[in-house]
């Protein structure tokens, strides 16, 4: 008899722990389809800019975001699709909006576009399937046309490819200048922006889950520090993309250097030019929204984290004044991070360089919500670690990050419905 009740006990045991895993399990399916619904029922209607500020369905839209240039090198193989799945899945339950990522693969490994105007479909569909998933998780996404630097082609090839049709070019920078270069990059945001996802049945043009098209990752033009040759590029590919897509946004890709047109404004610079100017680049009428990048660590090599964090926070404050005053545009800090390869790196100096920018972010979009949003570069999935650049994080293995940038997500989301406009 004594036997009996404890079998009959250790049975009822085990039917209380099925039913309380069942439980937890079906909360946990239920949060997801929750957060699934509401991130789709936010990706109604395409994100507009109204003044210096996002709007989304007529309300202020502020985000915290990501860059994960990788999703569609990724995806170009579907056995490793899981991986950018798992990254806007993580994103998702982070509260991260919008992210940007590459629309380019420009010869080499997995390319898109295998040679002037010959595309790969298997890592078309990669991209198609890059916008699907972000769709599903009600994830917005930048998508950047070409790369200023030799990473997936970049301008390099552009200009190789017209050496090999015979232009005579003097190098890299004439990929501004040259009727060939132009020809073949215009041809490639058509291609772009006139796709047609075979996964979701829409032209990108048409497709709200994009937020942005972007002309270039970080532009620099060496051949001419003043910012006018890059000037006149932007406002011939700009007026090309709002000719074949009114709809989305459009930004330049810029990294927020001063040039000639403010004289005064180049001391905010990290005692350098790059050939852009952020005032009359951004002035540009076809130019949505400005952005700027910042890496500390790498400008200003050496100084201390408290020196670094002086110059953030004046590179930060003035590109605000001029996109408030001057542009009346939009403003997004579309690139910061901090290296896990400095000396003395350790995981509380991220964490504490984060909270403090995406502080910053916070005060400066209160008002008026001229700052619109962040990007941190950069989340990756797990297993990922040949893409490690230093600066990657996997949410996962990371649960003090990831909770600071959760704890921004939903203060930028809170501060959406109080900013006044």
């Amino acid at each position: 008899m004594h036997l009996s009740i404890k079998i009959i006990m250790a049975s009822f045991q085990r039917l209380i722990s099925c039913i309380f895993v069942l439980f937890v399990l079906s909360l946990a399916f239920a949060c997801e389809a929750r957060v699934l619904l509401e991130n789709n029922a936010n990706d109604q209607g395409f994100v507009r800019v109204n003044g210096a500020h996002f709007e989304l369905n007529g309300s202020p839209f502020l985000f915290n975001g990501f860059n994960s240039y990788w999703l569609m090198h990724v995806a170009a193989e579907p056995s490793e699709r899981y991986k950018v799945t798992e990254v806007l899945h993580e994103a998702s339950f982070a509260g991260l909006s919008v992210c940007r990522t590459w629309a380019f693969s420009d010869g080499g490994d997995r390319a898109l576009q295998i040679s002037p105007g010959v595309y790969d479909e298997r890592v078309f569909q990669g991209l198609d399937f890059v916008i699907s998933e972000a769709k599903k998780y009600g994830v917005r996404l930048m998508l950047s046309f070409v790369n200023n630097y030799n990473d997936f082609g970049g301008k390099a090839q552009y200009v190789q490819w017209a050496r090999n049709a015979g232009a005579q070019i003097n190098g890299d920078d004439d990929f501004y200048t040259n009727y060939i270069t132009k020809d073949y990059y215009k041809n490639h945001i058509k291609k772009i922006v006139t796709r047609f996802n075979t996964i979701t049945g829409m032209t990108y043009k048409d497709d709200s889950t994009i937020m942005a098209w972007e002309l270039m990752n970080e532009p620099r033009n060496q051949a001419d520090y003043s910012g006018n040759t890059l000037n006149a590029w932007v406002q011939e590919m700009a007026s090309f993309v709002k000719s074949l897509d009114n709809k989305h946004l459009l930004e330049i890709g810029m990294e927020g250097f001063y040039g000639d047109s403010v004289p005064e404004r180049k001391s905010v610079n990290p005692g350098y030019q790059v050939g852009t100017d952020f005032i009359s680049n951004h002035l540009i009428k076809e130019i949505d929204f400005a952005t700027i990048h910042a890496y500390t660590d790498q400008w200003l090599s050496g100084e201390s984290d408290d020196a670094q964090m002086i110059f953030m926070q004046r590179w930060m404050t003035s590109h605000w004044q001029d996109a408030k005053n001057i542009l009346k545009k939009p403003l997004v800090l579309a690139e910061f991070g901090k290296s896990s390869r400095d000396p003395g790196y350790n995981q509380n100096t991220r964490d504490t360089f984060m909270s403090t920018i995406y502080r910053n972010i916070y005060i400066l979009a209160k008002d008026g919500g001229t700052m619109g949003g962040s990007l941190i570069w950069q989340l990756v999935a797990q297993g990922m670690e040949n893409y490690d650049d230093g600066y990657c994080i996997e949410l996962g293995k990371n649960p003090s990050t990831a909770g600071i940038i959760t704890t921004q997500s939903h203060a930028m989301t809170a501060l959406a419905h109080l900013v006044k406009i």
